[in-house]
């Protein structure tokens, strides 16, 4: 069973969620957190892959080689906007030669500038279309919580989040630090008609700097307390991933009680952060 599709069906789930190195010291670093965390059983991991296409061969080359040596499947993200239909066609081509069987479908970020992006795409619903077009792959799409930061209004968001999930075969959420957003997120869905399991991401820190920028382009409130909480361990990175380990584990633990369908912790390309989760949940 290799369809991440299929392995929902079948039971909650576990993923982690790894990026393509820069440097040769992040190479040893990714390879040493794989290793380590395949110990654990995954069901599957996914590879990012950079906005405007800028990680495309890195994450194809960890992809084909991590799904044919590991014994779970990876799975690539990949984003459509600034791109070709071309280019991506040839890059899906090669995943489908390969026996990669999930692709994770993303729009991906407009240049940080604000200049047009160009390429053939404005919208995932229209890279799920080319993924369909190429090969027989379990299409997995993004959710975002606390709505899509471009979204003009919740009702809206909500609208379009339900197409896109009717033609994909499963999501996974942007990070996000309460679990009243989940809840509340597969609520509307449900009362929209929408079967599709959403798992939810969740992030455990390592930089006080990092999370605030990332929760502020992606849309994300970060709580008062735990903004306080960041306050009193910046500039200490032990205790900023201490933290981080804390935080994750307190929001997995309510999700799972509140019947999730999985998990996908992001990695960071660590392992430590990702086992004491593990152990603060009793696995």
């Amino acid at each position: 069973m290799t369809k991440i599709g299929d392995l929902l069906a079948a039971g909650r789930t576990t993923s982690f969620e790894f990026f393509p190195p820069k440097t040769e010291a992040m190479a040893e670093q990714l390879e040493e957190a794989v290793a380590d965390l395949a110990e654990l059983g995954p069901n599957y991991i996914s590879v990012t892959y950079g906005a405007l296409g800028t990680t495309r061969a890195p994450t194809r080359d960890l992809v084909i080689r991590y799904d044919t040596d590991l014994p779970f499947p990876a799975m690539p993200h990949l984003t459509c906007v600034g791109q070709s239909k071309a280019e991506l066609r040839e890059l899906l081509e090669q995943y489908r030669a390969a026996g990669i069987e999930n692709v994770l479908a993303l729009a991906g970020d407009p240049p940080a500038d604000g200049s047009e992006p160009g390429g053939d795409f404005t919208f995932a619903r229209e890279l799920i279309e080319l993924v369909r077009d190429v090969g027989d792959f379990c299409i997995g799409v993004a959710a975002f919580p606390e709505l899509h930061p471009r979204s003009p209004d919740r009702t809206t968001d909500r609208k379009y989040l339900a197409e896109k999930l009717g033609e994909a075969d499963f999501a996974i959420t942007q990070f996000f630090f309460d679990p009243v957003h989940y809840f509340r997120l597969r609520d509307e869905l449900d009362e929209l008609g929408v079967e599709t399991p959403i798992v939810p991401g969740v992030m455990p820190f390592v930089s006080v700097p990092g999370t605030r920028r990332m929760s502020a382009v992606n849309g994300v409130v970060i709580p008062d307390a735990l903004q306080a909480r960041l306050d009193a361990v910046d500039g200490d990175a032990e205790a900023t991933r201490r933290l981080g380990v804390d935080v994750a584990s307190e929001l997995a633990s309510a999700l799972l009680e509140g019947g999730v369908p999985g998990l996908h912790l992001y990695a960071m390309n660590r392992a430590t952060s990702i086992r004491e989760v593990y152990a603060n949940l009793g696995w």
